[in-house]
């Protein structure tokens, strides 16, 4: 998409808490518990937005996978610490599962940006304002102003002719 981003809107339709689907791994469950709830609260995501939100989750559980085995490689390798491996004729080549963290990183963030997820995705996100004490005191003031009009709900013997 060229120009700029749509502004994101609340979600029309709230909800409390988004069922995680069965296939996210492990790890991807984890993130899924800590944004969806932290989401649901401040309304930006509904349930027709539980695809995009298992993408992000399965992306950052890819990334987690692959950092942790990196890291186990790592361990064996003190002096390439997995960067690097090497093939069968003896070239030093890029480990392949740094292209895989990182492929799930890049797909990670940009999930992020749609999600609301990031400081400048949530800067342009129209939030509805809470009101504060001056408003709320405004808003008790008019309607004590207007009175009440009960008409014909008092009881027939506190009725005054």
């Amino acid at each position: 998409m060229r120009g700029r981003k749509p502004t994101p809107k609340r979600g029309e339709t709230p909800v409390t808490e988004l069922e995680p689907p069965i296939e996210l791994t492990s790890d991807a469950r984890t993130e899924w518990r800590r944004v969806s709830t932290i989401l649901c609260a401040d309304a930006i995501i509904n349930e027709l937005d539980r695809g995009l939100l298992a993408a992000y989750c399965q992306a950052y559980g890819r990334w987690v996978q692959a950092e942790r085995v990196l890291a186990k490689m790592a361990e064996l390798d003190p002096i390439a610490c997995a960067l690097t491996i090497t093939t069968k004729n003896g070239n030093a080549i890029q480990n392949p599962i740094i292209g895989i963290a990182n492929k799930a990183l890049a797909d990670l963030a940009r999930y992020a940006v749609e999600l609301g997820m990031t400081p400048s995705a949530r800067a342009r996100i129209d939030r509805v304002p809470k009101p504060g004490k001056k408003e709320v005191a405004k808003q008790a003031a008019e309607s004590a102003g207007r009175g009440t009009d009960w008409g014909n709900d008092l009881a027939p013997t506190a009725r005054v002719h």
